[in-house]
């Protein structure tokens, strides 16, 4: 079978998130066939390193055996059962792992089963919380040029431009606070400031701040000090505001730490997780909290007490079959201490961008990396020109706008991690 085959099939029906379908008249739609390992493979038997874990998933690859393993064992004991009155043991025992693994006493799992809903759910529970204590606190705060999903909760707490602009009158209220401009101190400690000065004038209004830990990974990779973290929960401690951890992109060792926060010191109120948390399987998300949170819903059963969420495949057992063997990998094969090597591998790699004209910034965070262009419109859609050379050299990455990242699957090899980065050098260099 042949890519242009299942091509011409895909666009007679389906539509593609985050994409212009016009753009798809002359930008090839690439077909997967299989993959394995970092290599995506099409029907032609092109193979292309997956350098961005498909959407920042597959922490550790395509196909893996041990992953695929569990799976399969799952698939032919128990595939679902509804969580409601009902309950199964890699549920159980997953819920166990994360509580063991978080900071503080975040001691309570709620499942869902994607991103966006995680920050729903911690959306929900945040202000049912309040009001359980006689609270009403309408307004949620966020950074500037944050995003925490696409559902409309989630897109409220974000500062998508485009999207806030489109969709405005159908968001929930929010307030945004300024994020700190760069990675020093110095700009962690003004954004402090600016969250102070909005929480005196309004912190009895808000329910909570919510944050990506360190990387606004959607926001251009924009990275911060993981003091603005330290000095945000102490801000919200003192004016009672629950403090929301939206690891869903970095938790999981991409910042280089199990989860961003714990490089500031922090417990979150609310941590949610997602995307790498099954290894790219399975859609699965959790939100964890604290026994605190928790005992204000508890009680006997009053309507406006009980927290008021629920999905049909809530903590589906094939989703948490796939995250347990992801948490077993991190346990047995020391994936930190062996991610620092790679982490230092990369900056030696992206060294060499820092000499080209064309690039104002080059930022890392664990294995995160950014490659800030400068002097391009958006009209030039240079990332869709860096996108185009590296595909025909075996590379995939998706450049957001003029910002193009690194996020590869951590079982990267160094030959492997060379020919990603020097292909797109060689694309900027070009521009």
């Amino acid at each position: 079978m042949k890519n242009s085959e299942i091509t011409a099939r895909d666009l007679a029906h389906i539509w593609h998130p985050c994409t212009q379908m016009k753009d798809h008249e002359t930008l090839p739609l690439i077909p997967v066939r299989s993959a394995r390992g970092v290599w995506l493979e099409d029907f032609e038997g092109h193979r292309y390193i997956d350098g961005i874990s498909s959407w920042w998933v597959n922490l550790f690859g395509h196909a893996h055996p041990y992953i695929t393993r569990r799976l399969s064992e799952q698939a032919s004991t128990l595939e679902h059962v509804l969580l409601a009155g009902f309950t199964h043991e890699p549920a159980v025992r997953l819920a166990e792992r994360l509580c063991a693994l978080a900071p503080g006493d975040l001691n309570r799992v709620f499942f869902a089963d994607n991103g966006s809903s995680a920050v729903e759910v911690a959306l929900k529970m945040s202000y049912h919380a309040h009001l359980n204590r006689g609270e009403k606190r309408p307004l949620f705060l966020s950074l500037t040029n944050s995003y925490h999903g696409e559902t409309i909760g989630a897109l409220s707490v974000g500062d998508v431009e485009l999207y806030k602009k489109t969709y405005e009158p159908i968001l929930i209220r929010s307030l945004q606070t300024p994020v700190p401009a760069d990675r020093s101190v110095e700009a962690a400690e003004e954004a402090a400031v600016a969250l102070e000065s909005i929480l005196k004038e309004r912190g009895k209004e808000i329910s909570a701040l919510i944050v990506e830990p360190l990387v606004q990974c959607a926001g251009y990779m924009h990275m911060y000090h993981p003091r603005y973290l330290t000095l945000a929960r102490e801000l919200c401690d003192a004016y009672g505001i629950h403090l929301i951890a939206d690891e869903i992109a970095v938790g999981f060792g991409r910042t280089g730490t199990m989860f961003a926060c714990e490089q500031a010191g922090v417990v979150p109120d609310f941590m949610c997780l997602s995307k790498g948390l099954t290894g790219g399987y399975m859609p699965l998300a959790v939100v964890l909290t604290s026994d605190e949170i928790y005992s204000r819903f508890y009680c006997d059963y009053l309507e406006y007490r009980a927290f008021l969420h629920s999905h049909s495949y809530t903590g589906n057992p094939l989703g948490c079959s796939c995250a347990n063997a992801v948490l077993d990998i991190f346990e047995n094969e020391k994936i930190l201490e062996k991610n620092r090597e790679k982490i230092a591998w990369m900056a030696e790699l992206l060294e060499p961008f820092t000499a080209l004209s064309n690039v104002k910034e080059v930022r890392q965070t664990g294995l995160i990396a950014a490659v800030e262009l400068q002097g391009y419109s958006p009209q030039e859609r240079v990332n869709l020109k860096i996108f185009d050379h590296c595909l025909k050299r075996g590379v995939f990455i998706r450049p957001l706008g003029h910002v193009l990242y690194f996020m590869p699957p951590y079982i990267i090899t160094k030959e492997e991690m060379t020919k990603m980065i020097e292909t797109a050098y060689d694309a900027v260099k070009e521009l």
